[in-house]
């Protein structure tokens, strides 16, 4: 076997083009199992009786699970090897949804979608780690971003499609309909993505994998980035949980169907992903994650218009400043980490995840007692704190090319 940056996967080649479609469909279907309950949280609220707050737990109880359980499982990738590991993650998360749209209890459907978390967990982190082990240094940044580029895609389909169907149907029916495309996802993924080459299986000890987590924390940027994956997909999801709500009451009073389709909008965050990733590989992560951030916040202000045009123009601003920032500061811990990538990727991942659950979660308080404005000052200030961060990071040392 070829030693070095030889065995390296270089942007443009054939196996470049094979990973990105497996890793592109891994991400598309985890995405889309996770968030595709998000605009169906009112029909939660009203079939089972529950507050905003308590409908948000279909999203962010399998998100905490996911967040914890992703210290477990990325350890055991270094072991079992990463695509092992990937593989059963879909097939699981994929089972679990065609089950979850069965369960006639509130109480059986949180069940079923923690457990749907834990599958999922087998995915994000490894991935990452997949990518900063296979990827030519010239390739991680677009790599990075079509796989959150997948996410935005999952995320957007999901969405829309048990939106839409839940309208005209029933919300069972939507998620029964998910799961089947995550199915098809997985063998997708299991087709196309080449064996690794540069992995190479290590016996685990378990009693050193807390000291290759807290490694990571005495890195001078790497805890930066962990707490801006908190920040800004708590943040994000906040938006997306509770606009639902606003869009259904006047003076908007859209239908599922409607609402469901703005959720198109995460198109503008699959080419965001792709392209600020590719950029920041040439310009350098840190000029362009404080500039997405503060796209972001711009956007956030935009939603506190009465008019629905300029509603939608917010979230779309929004969106496309997620999607790049999450693009750039996770492709940064995949090469700021010099060992035990993995795990570097499931600290990011657990706090992004932990992001989703606390603060989405959190901003029903908000909205429950000062409605949409309460939202907006809630989200702006998680992005005005990320936005701080930021710029410290801006003047972070370097490690090297490579790092930064």
């Amino acid at each position: 076997m070829e030693d070095g940056e030889d065995r390296l996967i270089m942007p443009g080649t054939p196996v470049f083009r094979r990973t990105a479609v497996a890793l592109a469909a891994a991400g598309f279907s985890t995405f889309a199992v996770l968030y595709s309950v998000q605009p169906l949280l009112p029909i939660y609220a009203d079939e089972f009786n529950v507050s905003p707050a308590e409908s948000s737990l279909a999203l962010s109880l399998p998100c905490a699970v996911l967040a914890v359980a992703l210290l477990v499982v990325s350890p055991l990738s270094e072991v079992w090897g990463r695509k092992p590991v990937m593989l059963a993650s879909l097939l699981a998360s994929a089972i679990l949804t065609l089950v979850a749209a069965l369960v006639p209890s509130w109480h059986g459907f949180l069940v079923l979608r923690a457990l749907t978390g834990l599958a999922a967990s087998g995915l994000p982190a490894v991935a990452m780690a997949y990518l900063g082990e296979e990827m030519h240094g010239r390739a991680i940044g677009l790599s990075m971003g079509l796989l959150v580029g997948g996410n935005a895609l999952g995320g957007m389909s999901g969405r829309l499609i048990a939106g839409v169907i839940a309208d005209h149907a029933s919300w069972r029916l939507g998620i029964g309909t998910i799961g089947v495309l995550a199915l098809l996802a997985a063998f997708a993924f299991w087709w196309a993505l080449p064996p690794a080459r540069s992995f190479r299986p290590t016996r685990m000890a378990w009693r050193e994998v807390p000291g290759s987590f807290g490694r990571h924390f005495h890195d001078a940027g790497l805890p930066w980035l962990f707490a801006e994956a908190f920040l800004l997909m708590g943040g994000f999801v906040t938006l997306y949980n509770y606009i639902g709500f606003r869009l259904l009451d006047p003076p908007f009073s859209l239908s599922q169907t409607a609402i469901g389709a703005i959720f198109v909008v995460y198109l503008f965050g699959t080419l965001s992903s792709a392209v600020t990733g590719e950029v920041a590989s040439r310009l350098g992560r840190r000029r362009v994650l404080w500039l997405a951030i503060g796209f972001g916040l711009a956007g956030i202000l935009m939603t506190l218009s009465q008019n629905l045009w300029l509603v939608v123009a917010g979230i779309v601003v929004v969106t496309i400043g997620f999607f790049g920032a999450h693009s750039v500061a996770s492709s940064w811990v995949g090469r700021r980490a010099s060992r035990d990538r993995a795990q570097a990727s499931a600290v990011y991942l657990c706090l992004y995840y932990l992001g989703s659950s606390v603060l989405g979660t959190a901003g029903g308080w908000f909205f429950a007692h000062a409605g949409w404005g309460g939202v907006v000052v809630f989200v702006f200030g998680l992005y005005g704190l990320a936005l701080a961060i930021a710029l410290r990071l801006s003047r972070l040392a370097p490690l090297g090319p490579p790092a930064l």
